[in-house]
């Protein structure tokens, strides 16, 4: 009896495998025989793109824009060169145009370590919906909408905004694309331009929001006392590293009747009373993570106590407990 072979297989485990392999082995097996070259060409090997670990060049994406990518992209992840020695990136303006225009269903974009000073915020695909930033740098305006001479259509309507480690991102830049009115999604993190001004002039426009990550930004009780009062829909609230926020901010978190979701990691400016006080007047909370806020576990017992139907999670630096009674 002669062992199998990977043509004995049928098509969708050849598929599945081919999806596992690194993209320039995948591009290879396309020269294997016929069957390999089609099935390189199934559009369910490239709705999902991991770039990240190449450093491409332009030359290389309009490659697979033209032969793989055209129709297919949904997801794309990739990494610039930033910080590398070759400064020139491979994203263009005219490159994005192109993925706007080929790949009408391109709605999640992941750029880390990319210089978007060449790349203007009108150039981005319009399918886009959500968009994430790492450690990237980005020009005061970039977030600018259309103006009145411009189609809105032509612009994306970001859903989902993540910034993480962008040190540029201020309250312009928040204010920019919150007065689009369009985000329900919202995570900047490490991003110490962001004040509670920017907070207060950004929260009228995101009363739709429903998932708020403030982590290791330059805000203090005001920017919570603007959260309860505009964004009553939040589902979930995280302030983590928080290191300004205090007792006197709490209270005007009550106002948030949809919250279920609050975290409070690293924020040692609260007191056990009025962690506890503010959480009974959350009816829908389920989770509080009160990890590294420097409360023993009695405290945190007693918390969980007055909170019956929430899930009390308190993480030390050592691992993670999980409180409930």
């Amino acid at each position: 009896m002669e062992a199998p072979t990977l043509s004995a297989l049928p098509d969708s485990i050849l598929l599945q495998i081919l999806e596992l392999l690194p993209i320039r082995d995948r591009l290879g097996g396309a020269r294997v025989c016929r069957r390999w070259h089609r099935l390189v060409r199934d559009k369910l090997l490239w709705r999902h793109l991991d770039l990240t670990p190449y450093k491409m060049t332009s030359k290389a994406l309009w490659h697979l824009l033209r032969n793989q990518l055209r129709g297919n992209l949904r997801t794309l992840r990739a990494q610039g060169s930033l910080h590398s020695v070759r400064k020139q990136e491979a994203f263009s303006p005219a490159l994005m145009q192109a993925l706007g225009k080929q790949c009408p269903n391109f709605h999640r974009l992941c750029l880390s370590e990319t210089d978007l000073r060449s790349l203007s915020y009108d150039c981005m695909p319009p399918s886009l919906t959500t968009l994430e930033l790492s450690r990237c740098e980005i020009p005061s305006a970039w977030f600018q909408g259309p103006s009145s001479s411009q189609p809105p259509q032509a612009f994306p309507r970001i859903r989902h905004l993540v910034i993480q480690n962008v040190p540029a991102f201020s309250n312009q830049h928040l204010a920019s694309i919150a007065r689009q009115g369009t985000l329900k999604t919202l995570v900047v993190s490490e991003a110490y331009r962001l004040t509670d001004g920017g907070i207060q002039t950004a929260a009228p426009h995101l009363e739709e929001l429903e998932s708020l990550a403030l982590r290791q930004c330059s805000i203090g009780d005001l920017a919570t006392h603007f959260i309860g009062r505009h964004m009553k829909r939040l589902r979930l609230l995280d302030l983590s590293s928080s290191s300004s926020l205090t007792d006197t901010g709490l209270p005007c978190l009550s106002s948030l009747a949809s919250l279920e979701v609050l975290r409070l990691e690293a924020c040692r400016g609260f007191s056990p009373e009025a962690v506890a006080t503010a959480c009974r007047a959350l009816p829908r909370l389920k989770c509080l993570d009160l990890s590294k806020v420097g409360f023993d576990e009695q405290t945190v017992l007693q918390i969980q106590a007055e909170l019956p139907n929430c899930f009390v999670t308190c993480a030390a630096s050592g691992g993670v407990s999980k409180v409930k009674t």
